[in-house]
Formats: C-alpha cells, sequence, structure tokens
C-alpha cells in the first residue's frame, strides 16, 4: 500500500512548522528574558574580551598579566584591593570557555533576574572576597608553618569561581520546601567530593564561597523586613 497523497502546501498531519511568527515570538521572548540580567551580561561580555585579548597575546605576556593580577599572597600583602577587583575579570580558560559561558547564561541569569541585580552583584562580590580572605589566610598559615611550597605565595589565581558559587548557594535559598533541599545537596555534595580529591586550595575556597551565599539569605530577609516596616512607617499617618 502506499501513503495517501497531501495537498499541496499542507503539512502532513503530526508534523509541526516552526512559522516566522513562531519565531519571532521566541526571540522576543528570549530578549526579554536575559535583558533582565544586565549585570550578568556586561559582566560576560567583559570576561569574553579579556579571554579574547589573551588569545592574541604572547604567551610569557599573558602568564606576566594572571599573575600580577592574582589574588596570590604576594599581590595581596602588595596590593589587595587592586588584585581583587582585577582578579575578578580575568579568566585563565586556554580553550574557549564553553562551560564558563553555559554556567552564567543558564545558572546567573537566572539567579540575577531572581535576586535583582543589587543582591546579585553584592553577592557575587561577597563571594569573590570573602572566600579569596579564606583562601588567602589559609595559604599564609600553611606556609607559617612549613606545610606548602613558598612559591605557592606568587602562583596565579584568577577568575570568578568564588562569586559564581555564591550566587549558586543564594539561588538556591530562592527556592522552597524540597527544590531546596535538593538543589543545595548537590551544591554542597558536588564541592566536598572536588575538595576531598582536588585537595586544593581552591577548593576550599569554593566551599567557604557556597557558605557565604548561603548566609547572605537569612541576612536579605533581615534586611527586606526592616525596609518593609520603615517604608510602613513613613507611610503611616501621623496621630
Amino acid at each position: 500500500m502506499t501513503a495517501p497523497a497531501t495537498m499541496p502546501g499542507t503539512a502532513r498531519p503530526g508534523i509541526a512548522l516552526v512559522s516566522p511568527e513562531h519565531c519571532r515570538a521566541f526571540a522576543i521572548r528570549a530578549r526579554r528574558y536575559f535583558t533582565g540580567a544586565p549585570a550578568t551580561l556586561v559582566y560576560l561580555f567583559t570576561l569574553l574580551v579579556t579571554w579574547w585579548t589573551m588569545q592574541g597575546t604572547d604567551p610569557s605576556l599573558t602568564h606576566h598579566l594572571i599573575v600580577s593580577a592574582s589574588t596570590n599572597l604576594h599581590n595581596m600583602r602588595a596590593d589587595p584591593l587592586q588584585v581583587l577587583v582585577a582578579s575578578a575579570f580575568w579568566t585563565d580558560s586556554t580553550g574557549f570557555p564553553w562551560l564558563m559561558i553555559a554556567g552564567f547564561l543558564l545558572v546567573m541569569v537566572a539567579a540575577e533576574r531572581r535576586l535583582g541585580t543589587r543582591r546579585w552583584i553584592a553577592t557575587f562580590a561577597a563571594g569573590h572576597v570573602g572566600a579569596t580572605l579564606v583562601t588567602v589566610t589559609g595559604i599564609a598559615w600553611a606556609l607559617d608553618h612549613n606545610l606548602l611550597a613558598v612559591n605557592i605565595a606568587r602562583t596565579a589565581d584568577v577568575g570568578t569561581s568564588y562569586g559564581f558559587y555564591a550566587v549558586a548557594a543564594a539561588f538556591t535559598m530562592q527556592f522552597t520546601g524540597r527544590s531546596r533541599l535538593i538543589w543545595a545537596t548537590a551544591l554542597i555534595g558536588y564541592l566536598t567530593l572536588a575538595a576531598s580529591y582536588g585537595q586544593s586550595f581552591t577548593d576550599y575556597g569554593h566551599l567557604a564561597a557556597i557558605a557565604i551565599g548561603f548566609a547572605t539569605h537569612p541576612v536579605a530577609t533581615l534586611a527586606s523586613r526592616r525596609w518593609a516596616r520603615s517604608r510602613l512607617s513613613e507611610r503611616a499617618p501621623a496621630i
């Protein structure tokens, strides 16, 4: 038997055609979704610019730039403010940073839309600075007790991971019930497993970063309640 012929210009049953209107509507929704996270997009663009700059730079110069912007013990003692800022805008990725792009577009965009831009920036900065200070303090203690090689004080240490994981933890706290428990368990379990195998100060810094991210939730909740009370008191009529 032969399949029944279809009339010209008609679609076979069960086959959905994507019309230009559907594509246009999807593009509008995607634009609205991503433009709801301006800080994430600007930051990601900046990271891609610095990554692209490194691709056309001599490897020795690239290494010098990364080390000079690193939050290692030597730089943190010499000029902590400068390296804390600079290190967040460099990546030591040699290949194309697919994972970084995916992480920002899938996780950070959603987190900024849920947390709000100001809180997203504050949480990212708190995680980046706080976890760095924890890591540097640990390295200084280990060096004082001759537990590490001296050259670790000048090692390369740049990137977004501390801020990223702090925001991811804060974003997890926006869920409720079982969803929050599942995501928090997965995040803690993954980073704990990574630290148990890697056993590097960066891995321990990631654990410090999610602790900071989790801690921002009750702080932000308390601050928002106080702000709401102050607004109500301002609007209340005087007796």
